[in-house]
């Protein structure tokens, strides 16, 4: 019998189907939003109550890894927790317009196939993140706006909603405040602190003091995840910025500002003053760098938000993680949501600088 070549094996090898198992370097990491987030002007209340939506986040993510999904699944199912909470930016808890409606944008990424999807200024879908994904797998187009997007997740079964149901009396506050004010800042008025609403000490809790109001916040949520296969993927949702007109769109729906996952160097979700986001290319700057000058997600990410993005005067953070688990979560504000969860189930949920 003739001997194969090593390269032939390869080749057979890989036609097979063969595939390097991943599973002892799965990982998942999380973001809910940047922004003046310190310690002295959050209560405990507010910080257990932020801590417990990231967590169940995260373990609803790292579930779906654990059980052999992929990182599409587990990215979009880690963001829905976030989209159902109203202390986030995004699904349920998004903030007004200046016409006083809730906008969302959302956006996914695979890095296997660098196949993406994203949605803009819809009212009416209940979880954007799941129709970016219809988007990226059931149509031939990448992004896909306003009553449009709404029209193909209604054809597509997603969950449709009421207006309303995104309706939240402190976010619906923090307009009239950025009206009165004349200006528009992102999740929150910016200059003025705020006291921040202490809980009650007896009786129970209402939502609305928990939602953390001080200064400037970019509330955004993003994941990001490398499965069992090899395979990564990044996802983020937003509901825009407070007091916004003229159907302004940020960088989360953006691939490659916002969002950007490639197998070669790692996937990212950012959160931050989206405009500069989008000019700096946030995302893909940092894979860009990894492939074409072999840095780490580490020092490319802290090239991009640490230096360039300080330099051009943007504010905000981002996550990554790299094919072998490596991951990052620079941010040049005041604090940044964020957590993550290795294969070995070690997990951390962060909210300061300090």
């Amino acid at each position: 019998m003739k001997k194969l070549s090593y390269l032939t094996l390869l080749v057979l090898i890989s036609l097979s189907g063969f595939a390097q198992d991943y599973s002892d370097k799965i990982t998942l990491v999380l973001h809910g939003g940047a922004g003046t987030i310190t310690r002295a002007n959050m209560s405990p209340e507010q910080e257990n109550a932020y801590k417990d939506v990231l967590n169940t986040a995260l373990l609803k993510g790292y579930g779906v890894l654990r059980n052999g999904g992929t990182s599409v699944q587990a990215v979009e199912a880690t963001i829905r927790v976030m989209e159902d909470s109203p202390l986030f930016n995004a699904g349920k808890g998004a903030v007004f317009t200046n016409e006083g409606k809730n906008e969302l944008d959302a956006s996914i990424m695979e890095g296997k196939t660098l196949k993406a999807g994203a949605i803009a200024g819809v009212t009416t879908i209940k979880n954007p993140i799941s129709t970016a994904i219809a988007v990226m797998e059931k149509s031939p187009h990448v992004m896909m706006a306003g009553k449009g997007a709404e029209t193909f997740a209604k054809d597509q079964g997603q969950a449709i909603v009421d207006p309303s149901y995104f309706y939240t009396e402190s976010r619906f506050k923090a307009l009239q405040r950025a009206k009165e004010q004349e200006k528009t800042e992102l999740d929150h008025d910016a200059k003025e602190k705020q006291e921040v609403k202490k809980a009650p000490k007896t009786g129970s809790i209402e939502q609305e003091d928990l939602i953390f109001t001080e200064g400037r916040k970019f509330g955004t949520v993003g994941c990001v995840a490398l499965d069992k296969f090899g395979n990564l993927a990044a996802g983020t949702s937003t509901g825009g910025m407070t007091n916004k007109k003229y159907g302004r769109i940020g960088d989360a729906p953006i691939i490659g500002a916002g969002t950007y996952a490639n197998n070669a160097t790692c996937a990212v979700s950012a959160t931050g003053h989206g405009e500069y986001f989008i000019r700096s290319v946030v995302a893909f700057d940092i894979s860009a760098l990894m492939e074409y000058k072999g840095m780490t997600v580490k020092d490319a990410a802290n090239e991009v938000v640490m230096k360039k993005l300080v330099e051009r005067g943007g504010e905000g953070g981002i996550i990554a993680v790299d094919r072998n688990g490596n991951i990052a979560m620079p941010f040049n504000s005041e604090g940044m949501y964020r957590g993550y969860i290795k294969s070995d189930g070690k997990s951390e949920i962060l909210i300061y600088k300090d």
